[in-house]
This record gives structure tokens, C-alpha cells and sequence, in this order.
């Protein structure tokens, strides 16, 4: 086992970077939930990919960027004290667009850890022309002295397996860190918040997204059926505006929003579930710290 790698690395950038989609698709399953809308990601996901000769855990974090709530100060710090625990820190820059100040604020900071191997990872290559794509690679490898700069698509599956075959050789030598088998330390309660989230976020105009909050209050085997699963859950909006936005004219959005993540919901536990959704007003959660921490920030 002598020659066997396991640890760490974390995909970092700005909002919409595509850090989720890539560890979706480096795990091979779904994980992490993805949405057009920016800064979806709300906590650190770890998924792991298992190799003959090694395992490389991935930790995706919500992406870095000017915070106006406490929410987003508590997303920061977040991001980086996941930072200081990994043993490879890899940058995400989408192909599609320029290099900006905050993938330039994100290199310096990472630049600023001591002793970590630092990687970048152009991702979306599959929405630009190689001319475009060579002016990016040439871009982002001014950003920092990186030990490798990877073009990958996660939507194509393009350079994915390269990708892990170099963060795999920035990991120590060790034995495995998780069992043989097992896809993420996810608790099933938060990924299942999570898959709702995602259907919920689907859709709703700019403003709406981070005000959304799911907490699953109660999941259980239905009495005398074990091929049934009852979930509960709630979800929280900041004003009685956003939850006539969710619950829809007639109650029809929050039934597609039911519908929608049932199905995501079976496909991960692989059970049946009837799914109870409540939307609740928490008045603007998103600064108070009391209710912040009800809903696990």
C-alpha cells in the first residue's frame, strides 16, 4: 500500500465558475447541486473518487465574493478555513469569460498559503473556440506560479480523468481515507435539502435565490411499508412577496418544485418517497444570526 496517494483538494474561484459541475462529474455521480443562478453552493461538499492506486477527496466550495449579508461573510470564512485543511488548492476559471479582479483577488489569496500546491483549471472549454481557449490558458497562467494549468470540460467530459490523474499526484502517500464504495460524507438529510433547493432555485428571478433556504424537519420509513419514505421539509424565504413567488398561482411552482426534486430524491436513495413541502416567511435570515443558525449556517 506503500505507493497508494489519499488527500485533499479544493476547487475554489467566484460564483458560477463551474466548481460543482467539475466535482460531479470527477465523482462520477451527482453531488453537488448546480444552478445558473450564482453562489448556489452554500457549504462545503466532499466527494470522493476512488482509484486502484489512490483516493482523492474533493471539497467544493461556495464561491468567493463580496459579501453583503452575514450569510456571505459566514460563506468566506468557509472557503477559507477549507483552504488551510487541503492538500491541493485548485483555481476555477470559466473559458467563456475574461479574467476579472475577482478570479485576480482569489490568486492572491491563494498564493498567500504556504507550502500548498496550487493548480488551475479553465473549465467550460466546450463554449469557446481554441483561439479563445489558448488566450485563457495564457491568461490564468499569469495569475500565479501553478504547478498545472488544465483545460476541461465537465459538460463534454473533456481532460476530466486527466484533471484527477494530476491532483492525484499532489496528494501524500497514504491509506485510504473513506471506505471503498462510498461517494461522499454527505449526511442524506442535507443532500436531499439540497436537491430541493435546486429545483426550487430553477427559474425564479435574480433576487429570489438567496433568500432560499431548505431544512428537512422529519425523514422516516412509512409505518409497515419499508419501500416508502416520508420527508418533510420546509422551505424559508425572507418576505411574503418571494413565497407567493415560490408557492405560484394556484400552488402550481411549488408542485413542480415537489415533483421535480421527488424524482432526484428516489434516484439518490433509491427508495419511493412521498415528499410534504411547507414554505415558511423567516424574516431577512440571511443577516440575523439567530435564525442562521436555525437553518445551519
Amino acid at each position: 500500500m506503500s505507493d497508494f496517494r489519499a488527500g485533499f483538494a479544493c476547487f475554489v474561484g467566484r460564483p458560477n465558475a463551474g466548481k460543482s459541475t467539475l466535482t460531479n462529474a470527477l465523482v462520477g455521480t451527482k453531488i453537488a447541486i448546480t444552478s445558473s443562478k450564482p453562489q448556489t453552493t452554500r457549504h462545503t461538499v466532499r466527494g470522493i473518487v476512488h482509484r486502484a492506486d489512490a483516493q482523492l477527496v474533493l471539497v467544493d466550495t461556495p464561491g468567493l465574493h463580496k459579501p453583503r449579508t452575514l450569510l456571505g461573510e459566514r460563506l468566506n470564512d468557509l472557503v477559507r478555513t477549507t483552504w488551510a485543511e487541503v492538500d491541493v488548492v485548485a483555481l476555477c476559471v470559466p473559458a467563456d469569460e475574461p479574467v476579472g479582479r475577482g478570479d485576480r483577488f482569489i490568486a492572491d489569496e491563494i498564493v498567500g498559503l504556504k507550502k500548498k500546491n496550487l493548480v488551475a483549471v479553465v473549465t467550460k472549454t466546450d463554449l469557446v473556440d481554441k483561439k479563445r481557449l489558448a488566450q485563457q490558458l495564457l491568461a490564468v497562467s499569469e495569475l500565479a506560479d501553478f504547478a498545472e494549468v488544465v483545460p476541461v470540460s465537465a459538460q463534454a467530459g473533456d481532460q476530466v480523468d486527466l484533471l484527477a490523474d494530476l491532483l492525484i499526484k499532489y496528494l501524500p502517500e497514504s491509506p485510504p481515507l473513506y471506505p471503498d464504495g462510498e461517494l461522499t460524507d454527505e449526511p442524506e438529510q442535507v443532500m436531499v435539502a439540497e436537491l430541493i433547493r435546486e429545483a426550487a432555485l430553477e427559474g425564479v428571478r435574480d433576487e429570489l435565490p438567496h433568500s432560499l433556504a431548505v431544512v428537512v424537519e422529519e425523514m422516516e420509513q412509512r409505518e409497515g411499508r419499508d419501500d416508502l419514505l416520508d420527508v418533510h421539509a420546509t422551505v424559508f424565504v425572507e418576505r411574503p412577496s418571494q413565497k407567493a413567488i415560490v408557492v405560484g398561482a394556484g400552488g402550481e411552482r411549488i408542485k413542480y418544485v415537489g415533483s421535480t426534486s421527488r424524482r432526484q430524491i428516489e434516484a439518490l436513495l433509491g427508495t419511493k418517497v412521498f415528499l410534504d413541502l411547507r414554505v415558511k416567511v423567516a424574516k431577512d435570515w440571511q443577516r440575523d444570526p439567530r435564525q442562521l443558525r436555525r437553518l445551519g449556517f
